[in-house]
Parts: C-alpha cells; structure tokens; sequence
C-alpha cells in the first residue's frame, strides 16, 4: 500500500470528475460482481465454512495494484485504471469489512471492529504515508519507487507460503475443489466486469480496463484480514491462492488482448513512469 501511495498524484483523483462514468462502472463492477460471485461459488460448491469465508473476504477487498501493469500489457486505459484502483482502495475502508460481514453472516467467528480497524490500518494509513512522501520528499520517494515492488513480492510470497504450509492438510484436503472456487471467482470478475462494462460504455478499451481491474483483487489486504479477525486459520486460504490465479489469469487475457489492439496507438494510455 505504500508502493501504492508513492506512485499517486493529485490528477489521478482529478480524473474521477473528468471520467465519472467509466470510474464509476469500474468500482460498482468490483463491489457488486465480485462479492457476489464470491457468495454464490461458496454456496454452489458447497465449500467449507473457513474456505467460503476466505472467499468472501478476498472478493470483497478493492483492485489491486497488479492491474495497472496487466492493463498496459493487455492495451487497456492505464490512467483510468490507476485512478478506479485508488478509488477502490481508499472506499475499501468502509465497503469491504461491510460487505464481508454482510456475505459471511455466521459462518465463522469474526471480529468486526477488527475487520474496519484493520482496513483501516492497511490501506489509509501507508496510502496516506506514500502520498506525502511523494509530494514533500519526491528524491526519497524516486528510491522506494525503485524497491517497493520487489520488497512487496517478496513479502507477499513468504505470507502466502507460510498460510499454505500452515494449512498443507486442509489445501490437499479440497484440493481441486478449492482451486476451482478461486479460478471461477477470478474468471467471473474479468468476464462479468468487460460486458458490463460493454453493454454501458460501448468503448472496448474501457471494457478491458475494467475487466482487469474487477477481476484483479487486493490479495496481500486479504490474506491480513483473514488471518487477524477470523478464529479460523483456514480462512486466509483463499486470499493466498488468490494471489497467483488472478496474475495468472490475467497475464494469459493480457497476451492475447494485446495482439488485437482496440483503437489506434495514439489513443492507448502511455504506461506512466511512476508506476510500480
């Protein structure tokens, strides 16, 4: 999140008045498609109570900042999916543990305070951290720029490997089962995202943009929220696997949409210098 701050500047917000449609169907998109998918693949999987409760909670949290590299691959609007990230992050402080809580009913045990507390510990504080240090000590921040990406990656890895190893009987267990629950969450996102997006917008362009932005999930905000408000362990599961499907997913819609480039060159998003 603070790699995420760093890289914001104040026309990344501007542009929510100069694009409102587009931003808004992207963040409408992410906290109605993907909550819901995740809801309903629980149920029609018949997944177990902690693993549909993990799949709640990564459905739940904002776009993540992954995104923004795969919609530049895939020739989607980049300046637009900066800004519907950074929308969704900073909302995601209400609208993600309130809908968690809603979707997750009495499943598990949970800890509500603990669930807005904690969003709000993940996602405003280091936002807010990067965002100043980008505006007040932009050489200090040219140097995290250069890190944060790595230092993030390899964070996120040693998290997700320890929740799998911890969680190795109960991963072989539903194996499969858990594997396809987090696959066609995922895959709901990017498809369900570009038609709504299409049937709203007409514009192809915007249709990938908010395709990837709604079926690339904040995983690392997820596996933290699992792990510290749920009794059970099991719940961080489904955030870690996460991680890796939708990257994968979406490297695999990226390479083939950018062989069929939507518009003309001159009106694909140049990849900003400042992104991670």
């Amino acid at each position: 999140m603070l790699g995420m701050g760093i890289t914001l500047v104040p026309e990344d917000f501007k542009r929510v008045f100069q694009t409102p449609k587009a931003v808004l169907i992207g963040v409408v998109g992410q906290y109605t498609i993907m909550p819901l998918a995740g809801w309903a693949i629980g149920i029609l999987l018949e997944l177990p109570s902690p693993l549909a409760t993990g799949l709640i909670v990564v459905a739940c949290c904002p776009g993540g900042v992954a995104s923004n590299v795969i919609t530049f691959l895939a020739r989607g609007d980049v300046a637009l999916s900066v800004t519907m990230t950074a929308v969704s992050t900073l909302l995601s402080v209400v609208l993600t543990p309130m809908l968690t809580l809603l979707l997750v009913g009495n499943r598990v045990g949970a800890n509500p305070y603990g669930l807005f507390l904690n969003t709000f510990e993940v996602v405003i504080v280091p936002v807010t951290l990067g965002i100043l240090l980008n505006r007040y000590t932009p050489r200090f921040a040219d140097r995290i720029k250069v890190v944060s990406p790595f230092v993030a990656v390899l964070l996120i890895s040693l998290i997700v490997s320890s929740i799998l190893g911890s969680g190795k009987s109960a991963v072989m267990k539903s194996g499969m089962l858990l594997l396809s629950a987090v696959f066609l969450l995922h895959s709901a996102g990017y498809f369900f995202g570009y038609w709504f997006a299409k049937l709203t917008t007409r514009s192809l362009i915007v249709s990938r943009t908010v395709s990837i932005e709604v079926g690339m999930q904040n995983s690392g905000l997820g596996v933290v929220l699992s792990k510290n408000n749920f009794t059970d362990p099991l719940v961080a599961i489904p955030a870690a696997l996460s991680s890796f499907i939708h990257s994968l997913i979406g490297s695999v819609l990226a390479a083939i949409w950018r062989k069929y480039p939507p518009v003309g060159k001159e009106e694909i998003s140049e990849f900003p210098n400042d992104l991670p």
